[in-house]
């Protein structure tokens, strides 16, 4: 395989990645690649969907994550020493690997969030295994010893990072992104393959890409004083402007460094070895003990036709429209997903906490009588089948409503009952409409507030609630 981009930001690099999936992969088909990385700062959050997006398009998907390596523990937050970080680029090379990344942006974000969501060398040590490193962008550990003019120092950490990954596993990144060119750089680049050559390590080309073209380096420009709270005329912010972060062509690659042919092949070399597939759309349901070592399915069926009885006289219409739901649920392999449901629920009214079921599994006479929903769906007429169908390809959605102040008891609750390990809480992500990105972008741009509010109040809302 030819040169592979295997340091690519998103859009989910928050307020610093300017790129969308689409438009990015788009250009990478566009481009010939046949492979392309993505690794955010610090987060998996965009994994699934370019997995899937690059899969669709012919594209091998390269998962990755560009963490951020705190300078002493993961443990330690002394303001003014640990608020600095190292960059690392991580790749998964398989399936041990990429749950080995999960493993780390979770570690990161739980244990180690201190302004950045952190992960130390013991962490690295502990989850290495099937990802391969690259010694990151200038704010790599590596780099900015070098930087430092200190080689024997930048040999330790090298050695350092070859323990924790094996040599096999671990590249010296380089990159030229400066549009004017960077002395400073060359000589570091120089200083990497001389260590590279003394270390028998490989070196690898990357761009680190922010957006797709380059004239798209000052709207990514605005987008990070936006994320930084700067104007573009302040003095001391990030500025990137000086960079080209777009997604090269394989020829500019190779042009650029001429001089580090094995650079260029060694991302080639890598895309071949990373080989994840990721099971998708497959379901996990946690383990429910049921009394007697019955089945989930004989459980439920016991238990709704026993708890119906408080609400029905069990004639002939009742019992088949429990049969009915409870077949569906049953063969579509639910059977567990409503145990435990009722099991939160039912645990939560025993706490005199508040809850409410919302949507269309209101249609569901055995998620009625197990306590599940508050609604009689005979009573009110609501079929089953705008809940559940034997055609229907995704899972049942059932959101419940729970007191907020009692929100955590609930999941505390969860947590012991079912495993630290197998609960989770999911993320939504707000985006900027049209009104509150001209407010941003002027304040970024230095516009004053009145101006920017008067151009964002003749935007026309749109759409207002129902």
């Amino acid at each position: 395989m030819g040169f592979t981009h295997l340091h690519v930001h998103s859009h989910y690099s928050l307020l610093d990645g300017l790129s969308q999936l689409d438009p990015l992969l788009d250009k990478a088909e566009e481009l010939g690649f046949g492979a392309l990385a993505l690794t955010d700062h610090g987060v998996m959050y965009g994994t699934i969907e370019f997995y899937n997006k690059a899969k669709e398009r012919g594209i091998k998907p390269i998962v990755g994550m560009e963490s951020y390596v705190a300078i002493r523990t993961l443990f330690d937050k002394q303001p003014k020493m640990d608020d600095d970080y190292f960059h690392l680029t991580l790749l998964a090379e398989n399936f041990e690997g990429y749950k080995n990344l999960i493993k780390l942006a979770t570690i990161s974000h739980i244990d180690g969030y201190y302004y950045k969501p952190r992960v130390d060398k013991n962490i690295l040590r502990q989850y290495s295994k099937g990802l391969i490193a690259l010694s990151g962008c200038p704010r790599g550990e590596i780099y900015r010893t070098l930087k430092n003019q200190d080689l024997i120092e930048a040999q330790k950490v090298l050695r350092e990072y070859l323990d924790i990954f094996g040599k096999d596993n671990f590249f010296l990144e380089i990159q030229r992104n400066s549009r004017g060119g960077d002395e400073q750089n060359e000589k570091i680049i120089k200083d990497l393959a001389a260590l590279a050559k003394i270390e028998n390590v490989g070196l690898v080309a990357t761009a680190d890409c922010h957006y797709i073209n380059p004239d798209d380096s000052e709207a990514q420009d605005v987008l990070v004083c936006i994320g930084t709270g700067k104007t573009v005329s302040d003095s001391d912010r990030l500025d990137m402007s000086g960079n080209d972060l777009s997604l090269r062509s394989a020829q500019e690659m190779a042009e650029i460094f001429s001089d580090y042919p094995e650079a260029v092949e060694n991302t080639g070399r890598i895309a071949e070895r990373c080989e994840l597939e990721i099971p998708i759309n497959q379901r996990y349901f946690p383990v429910y003990k049921t009394p007697d070592n019955q089945s989930p399915e004989e459980y439920l069926r016991e238990i709704t036709f026993e708890r119906a009885k408080k609400f029905y006289t069990i004639d002939q219409s009742i019992t088949d429209r429990l049969e009915y739901e409870l077949n569906i649920i049953v063969q579509k392999g639910f059977a567990t997903y409503f145990l435990v449901l009722a099991d939160i629920v039912n645990t939560a009214k025993s706490m005199q906490i508040i809850t409410n079921t919302r949507g269309s599994a209101a249609g569901s006479m055995v998620g009625y009588v197990i306590g599940i929903t508050n609604v009689d769906p005979i009573y009110f007429q609501l079929p089953f089948e705008r809940f559940l169908t034997m055609h229907r390809p995704t899972p049942p959605d059932i959101d419940l409503d729970i007191a907020d102040n009692r929100r955590d008891d609930v999941i505390e609750y969860i947590t012991r009952k079912y495993g630290k390990d197998k609960v989770a809480q999911i993320i939504t992500f707000g985006t900027m409409k049209a009104r509150a990105a001209v407010r941003d972008v002027g304040r970024a741009l230095g516009v004053p507030y009145g101006k920017c509010d008067r151009i964002a109040k003749m935007i026309p809302l749109g759409k207002q609630g129902f």
